[in-house]
């Protein structure tokens, strides 16, 4: 439907000047009313022939803010326009938590309490950001985390997201509930693409879709564990009515954002011996919090795993992905990477999940807010927000390389208190 659509620029001379062409008004009509009935904001339809988006610059990386009313300066701020900008249904699926969103509010909270120790007079002049993992090279540790519906935030969905992430230099995990194919998305991609997998009760479908997955090219697979159940996601229920029913391309499954008509899906440690039996690429495993279970799918030779309690979206009051990373790592000791996701907002979040053992961290709604503002332009943004962010972090707490971050950078109360 929207393969031969190209987006509107934000600015408004663009707009007009693209209204005034005759011979395309039905087109634009015909688009904005399909995107209107996806829930899809149409500030993300096609842009006029000949035009650019405008760039200017945000901490020394490229960005959109120059055609806005106020500059885009941080992570918060694309929130709060993405939140202008999408539907009601979509913000609610987006931004939402399960039960009390106590967790949800924790991931950040438990973040912001860690206190940072400076360091002074370091030669700062060279920061290095580049990091190694599962034999991929990565010029900074951002990744982008699987996230399910892209098509309520952009009317490219996962194409644009794709073409985002190869701008931000990093890596795609697209999910198994993406509304584009995931040879569609490997296509758009001119970087490493990596496939989350939910595990059907239908393990013929399954291996079909790992299959899928590495013939189009992704290089690892990351398969998600944490939710075997739906537990109760209030927001998303009270606006179910009003959201649009999509098609999830990888599956042929129509439902309402996140397959969340998916059924129950039933996956144990047998079920991922069989799939590392079949998988040519590296198997990840995302949704641990408890170092038992992360011992075990290190004793199973998983390639590596990611401390995640999904976003504050599965169990209410499960803690802060920040507060049990420490001991996922302590106990996994090195057997494993250990990548890290939940309320990153901030470079310095960034910072604290490496300073724990992670060695990579993952973002997810940021992104998405990135790409319903402005599209792959505003997924480079929010990256290159939170790299020289980073950037600015290892400097003034004395580290120039990723290696160089440890517990260290952490005050403890012993340290200030008499």
């Amino acid at each position: 439907m929207w393969s031969g659509l190209r987006r509107i620029s934000l600015g408004p001379a663009v707009r007009r000047e693209f209204l005034g062409l005759m011979d395309r008004r039905d087109l634009l009509k015909a688009s904005l009313a399909g995107a209107a009935a996806m829930g899809i904001s149409t500030a993300h339809a096609t842009e006029a022939e000949g035009a650019a988006p405008q760039t200017g610059s945000i901490g020394g990386a490229p960005n959109v803010s120059s055609n806005l009313a106020q500059p885009l300066v941080s992570l918060s701020d694309y929130e709060a326009a993405a939140k202008r900008k999408l539907s009601i249904p979509a913000w609610e699926y987006f931004n939402g938590g399960s039960g009390d969103e106590i967790t949800l509010r924790r991931n950040r909270t438990a973040l912001d309490a860690l206190q940072l120790k400076p360091r002074v007079l370091v030669d700062v002049t060279h920061i290095d950001t580049r990091r190694t993992l599962l034999g991929q090279h990565f010029e900074h540790p951002i990744l982008l985390a699987p996230t399910s519906s892209h098509l309520l935030a952009h009317p490219d969905a996962e194409v644009a997201t794709a073409r985002g992430a190869a701008a931000a230099k990093t890596i795609l995990i697209a999910s198994t509930n993406s509304n584009r194919s995931i040879e569609d998305i490997c296509h758009a991609a001119t970087g490493p693409v990596w496939f989350q997998l939910y595990v059907d009760d239908d393990r013929k479908a399954t291996q079909a879709l790992i299959e899928r997955a590495e013939a189009a090219g992704c290089k690892a697979l990351c398969i998600t564990a944490d939710n075997p159940l739906a537990y109760a996601r209030n927001r998303e229920a009270r606006v179910q009515a009003q959201a649009p029913i999509m098609t999830f391309a990888n599956t042929g499954i129509q439902s309402g954002p996140g397959g969340r008509g998916v059924p129950h899906r039933h996956f144990n440690w047998n079920d991922l011996a069989w799939i590392q039996s079949i998988a040519k690429t590296p198997v990840i495993l995302k949704g641990i919090l408890n170092p038992d279970d992360a011992d075990q799918a290190a004793k199973r030779g998983v390639a590596a795993i990611v401390v995640s309690n999904h976003g504050g979206r599965v169990l209410d009051t499960e803690p802060a992905t920040i507060e049990v990373l420490p001991a996922v790592v302590d106990r996994v000791a090195g057997r494993v990477p250990v990548l890290f996701d939940g309320g990153v907002r901030r470079g310095t979040d960034v910072l604290k999940g490496l300073a724990y053992g992670a060695s990579v961290v993952l973002i997810g709604r940021p992104y998405i807010y990135g790409l319903a503002v402005a599209g792959p332009d505003g997924i480079r943004d929010v990256v290159g927000i939170l790299r020289t962010e980073l950037e600015g972090a290892m400097a003034m707490t004395g580290r120039v390389r990723l290696d160089d971050i440890d517990r260290s950078v952490f005050w403890k109360k012993t340290d200030y208190s008499s």
